[in-house]
């Protein structure tokens, strides 16, 4: 309990002196209980001072976690030499009932379909030398009643809409150019570039990031812009389909402008002028292009 105590000194200022204590037993409980972890459950495995209605004081404790998280790792976690990912994905846990906070239906990508539960989002710093991830900051994910009325919305008129007919080739006439950069966030984007901007205020001046690592949910142009809007560069998975083409080197036309698109790219035979690095590790081949 003294060795726990003297861990969570970082974060005194964050918090009062009675959740400290509260929390330094609930940690000890944790550490040392089995089973499925409640409050009933942490209540019996705690030492003196631990009881239920402990339990229940504190998780009705209002508590700056963001604040905590970033206090605690950066004074017991943090290593300067190192180099840092920032990582970012959601979590869907199942629930029943219905008075939980939150709870809504959401895509869990385990049962590959929408199940009632809580959604949270996590930001993690991952460590390249360590190969460890620090969860640094979790929101709970919440749809309004305005976006739920919306993609209903959506999906009706995706049902009822009538088949259009084929467009032919080409531009529209009389389309105009648009500046791709200018994007619409949708409420998604917009909940998860807060909490990024949010973070990135706090570790200013401490630990440099220059990369957010999503999955294959935010391997689109709406995603890319919001990350770029937060000064951070975005690894992600494209889709299959994704239209990816090389930059255009031919000669320039006699007639109208210079193409900017040239070859289509086809990821499974990349030229050998953009092979960076090849390792053979276990059986497997892994090569590292660079465009």
């Amino acid at each position: 309990m003294t060795d726990i105590l003297a861990l969570l000194q970082p974060i005194q200022n964050s918090v009062s002196k009675t959740t400290l204590r509260q929390l330094s037993r609930i940690i000890f409980a944790m550490i040392a209980m089995t089973g499925r972890v409640t409050m009933l459950g942490l209540s019996r495995w705690t030492e003196k001072g631990g009881s239920y209605r402990t339990m229940q004081r504190f998780f009705y404790t209002i508590i700056p976690w963001a604040q905590v998280f970033w206090a605690f790792f950066r004074e017991h976690l943090l290593d300067r030499q190192d180099t840092y990912l920032l990582a970012g994905d959601e979590c869907v846990v199942t629930k029943a009932g219905k008075q939980t906070y939150g709870l809504d239906y959401f895509f869990s990508s385990l049962r590959q379909k929408a199940v009632p539960g809580l959604s949270f989002f996590t930001l993690s710093l991952v460590s390249t030398k360590q190969r460890r991830s620090y969860p640094i900051r979790v929101e709970q994910m919440m749809r309004t009643e305005e976006e739920k009325a919306e993609s209903l919305a959506k999906k009706q008129a995706k049902r009822t809409k009538p088949a259009q007919p084929k467009r032919k080739p080409g531009r529209p006439k009389g389309s105009r150019n648009k500046n791709k950069a200018d994007v619409t966030l949708n409420p998604e984007l917009q909940r998860i570039q807060k909490m990024l901007r949010s973070f990135l205020a706090t570790t200013q001046g401490t630990i440099h990031l220059t990369y957010l690592v999503l999955d294959g949910h935010f391997g689109n142009h709406p995603a890319f812009h919001m990350v770029r809007q937060c000064d951070l560069h975005l690894v992600s998975k494209l889709r299959y389909d994704a239209a990816l083409h090389f930059a255009y080197s031919g000669p320039s036309p006699k007639r109208g402008p210079t193409p900017r698109l040239g070859e289509p790219v086809d990821v499974r035979k990349i030229p050998d002028q953009y092979l960076k690095e090849t390792q053979i590790e276990d059986g497997f081949d892994t090569r590292t292009y660079q465009v």
